[in-house]
This record gives structure tokens, C-alpha cells and sequence, in this order.
């Protein structure tokens, strides 16, 4: 099993090497090594997918966790001095923050031929590790099929005033912004933001938007996929009266947000790093994923999703660069139209 020790995103713990590999199957403990992973994906997913990492290779893990924003932020502000090795996001646009910054070094082209190409930017300093789909999730008692809307687009109209709900806080939903933004550009994307501010309830979470379709309060909601599949595998009390509707058709409500790995420029361990990133990316990893209860979208080559999920192949996703998607103004749009 991968030693695994998690620590705030404000001060890791005073651990000695030793102390990090007692009893783990990595040889001499104070020969061995220890990776600093800045991770805002879910833990109980990237310990999944970690598993046996250590027994492997000899490196153990020791875990910061925080949200995107949160860790791109500080390691910005640590820059050089940053004692990350690796950045894991749940969301692209934090990591990508760091690679137009110059704070990852590129990946090796074996871990890159790993994932498809639609799920890494173009520069080759990151890669996709997993994936989620935007979807609308509805509550088919007040809002039947055939009035489903077209494209997410749809939702600025008035006559979803009301209607409609909105995690606008989250990194998820601002991803989506973000790939908006790349496939239609300032203009459609201000214009988009400003109905959903006039038309849209904001909830906390993307499981407040699911909750709130599912008992009538809004019609529909923009969310991730996997809320509501993780919900119907567990119990369903949170979307039985709830259904999802896929835009697909390259709508940019089909949007495909991935999770970012990345190995720091910084890093004093650069190939232990390069290692796990390699390790994320394997068949062996992304099958876990496939496997687990994330039931988030596996992006190895070769290695299908979750049975419960629509193929990936079938959401007809828009071809968006993941190194394309602009943070910083997503941010200054949605606090233009006060949806921040």
C-alpha cells in the first residue's frame, strides 16, 4: 500500500523521512524518498488511484490538500522556494495558472502518449488524469423532455428566469465558464452570464443545484456529471425525482472539464516526480478510477469508463484545448455581472 499523509494547505506537518516510511516496503528509510503533492481533487479518488505507488517505486506521498485556487495560489507566491513536487487540480484552469507562469516543467512524452490528446494542452507541461461532463439535471415533473433547452446557451433567455440554478462560487462551474469562453469568446460569454445573473438561483454546491431540482424548488441546474451518478449508486435520495440531459452536438454545455497533473519546475526530485505523474496516468491507475465509486471519466488510452456512464465517445464534447481556458478572466466576467 502507498504511504499516504495528509496535511493542511497552510503548513505541513513536521514529519521526518523515516517517520513518512515506517513500515512501508520501500527499503532503508532514511536512503529512501518523499514527494510533496499539492492535491485539490478529491482524496479519497487520488488515494485510489495511488495505491501501490510506493510499494513500487520506494517514494513515499505526503499530501497538502486544498482547492485549486487555493494551492495554484501558493505556490505562485512560494514560487522557487515551493516545496511541491507534483499539483494535482480538480479543474484545469488553476493548473494551467502555473504553466503559463513557467512553474512546470514539461512531462515525458511516454506519460503524455498515456492520455489522449484532447485531454492535455498542446504546451505538454500537465495532463488530464480524469474528467467530468457538464450536464443540466432537471426535474422531469416540471420540465418535460421536449422542453429541454438546445444549448446551455439557452439559459440567458427570460423565459428561464427563476428556473434555473447555479453553483457560480465553485471551480466547477467556473471550468465551464471558462470553456464557454474559449468556444465563443468574450462577447457570448458577458452576454450569457449576465442572463444567468438575472435568471439564475446560486446554490453553495453542485449537490445544492441537484438537491434543488430534485425537490421542484428550480427546474433545472448546471452541474458535473457525476453527482448524480455517485448519488443513484449509493441511495438515490438526493436525484430520485431528477434526470440529466446531455447537450452533446458540441454544444459548450457538453464541455469536458479534466483534472490537471503536473510536476513543479521547482522540484528537487524532478524524476520521482515525472514517476507518479506516469503512475496517474497508467492503465493501471486509470483503471482504478474506472473502477472505483468517483465515477468521474477515466482518460488513459485504452481503458473505458465506468459501466453507469455514457461512453465518452458518445457526449460529443467540443474540441477545447484545456491550455486555452482563461482563469483570471472567467473571474473578472463573473464578478463584472455580479455573479461574484
Amino acid at each position: 500500500m502507498t504511504r499516504l499523509v495528509r496535511t493542511t494547505a497552510t503548513a505541513l506537518s513536521a514529519l521526518t523521512v523515516a517517520g513518512a516510511l515506517a513500515g512501508c516496503g520501500g527499503g532503508d528509510a532514511e536512503a529512501a524518498q518523499t514527494l510533496t503533492v499539492y492535491s485539490a481533487q478529491h482524496e479519497s479518488l487520488v488515494r485510489t488511484m495511488l495505491e501501490g505507488f510506493t510499494d513500487e517505486t520506494g517514494i513515499a506521498l505526503e499530501f497538502r490538500d486544498a482547492n485549486d485556487a487555493e494551492l495554484a495560489n501558493q505556490i505562485v507566491q512560494e514560487g522557487d522556494a515551493s516545496p511541491a513536487d507534483v499539483f494535482l487540480t480538480e479543474n484545469s484552469p488553476s493548473i494551467d495558472v502555473l504553466d503559463r507562469d513557467g512553474l512546470l516543467a514539461p512531462l515525458d512524452q511516454a506519460t503524455l502518449d498515456q492520455v489522449g490528446a484532447q485531454y492535455r494542452p498542446s504546451s505538454g507541461n500537465w495532463t488530464g488524469f480524469a474528467a467530468r461532463s457538464t450536464v443540466l439535471v432537471y426535474n422531469p415533473a416540471q420540465l418535460p423532455q421536449d422542453q429541454l433547452p438546445a444549448s446551455i446557451l439557452d439559459l440567458a433567455n427570460p423565459e428561464w428566469q427563476g428556473r434555473i440554478g447555479i453553483a457560480a462560487g465553485g471551480a466547477d462551474f467556473q471550468a465551464i465558464v471558462a470553456g464557454v469562453l474559449a468556444l465563443r469568446g468574450e462577447e457570448a460569454t458577458r452576454a450569457w452570464l449576465e442572463g444567468l445573473q438575472r435568471n439564475a438561483n446560486v446554490y453553495p454546491s453542485n449537490s445544492a443545484v441537484m438537491v434543488a431540482a430534485d425537490e421542484g424548488e428550480i427546474d433545472a441546474g448546471v452541474m458535473y456529471h457525476y453527482y448524480f451518478y455517485r448519488d443513484r449508486a449509493e441511495n438515490g435520495l438526493k436525484s430520485d425525482d431528477a434526470e440529466l440531459h446531455f447537450f452533446r452536438n458540441s454544444d459548450p454545455g457538453a464541455f469536458l472539464s479534466v483534472s490537471g497533473a503536473g510536476v513543479l519546475a521547482s522540484s528537487d526530485q524532478p524524476e520521482e516526480a515525472q514517476q507518479l505523474v506516469a503512475y496517474l496516468t497508467s492503465p493501471e491507475a486509470q483503471q482504478r478510477l474506472a473502477e472505483s465509486t468517483a465515477l468521474e471519466y477515466a482518460v488513459g488510452n485504452g481503458v473505458p469508463s465506468a459501466q453507469a456512464l455514457p461512453p465518452l465517445g458518445e457526449l460529443q464534447a467540443p474540441q477545447v484545448d484545456p491550455g486555452s481556458l482563461d482563469q483570471q478572466r472567467v473571474t473578472e466576467l463573473m464578478q463584472d455581472v455580479g455573479l461574484l
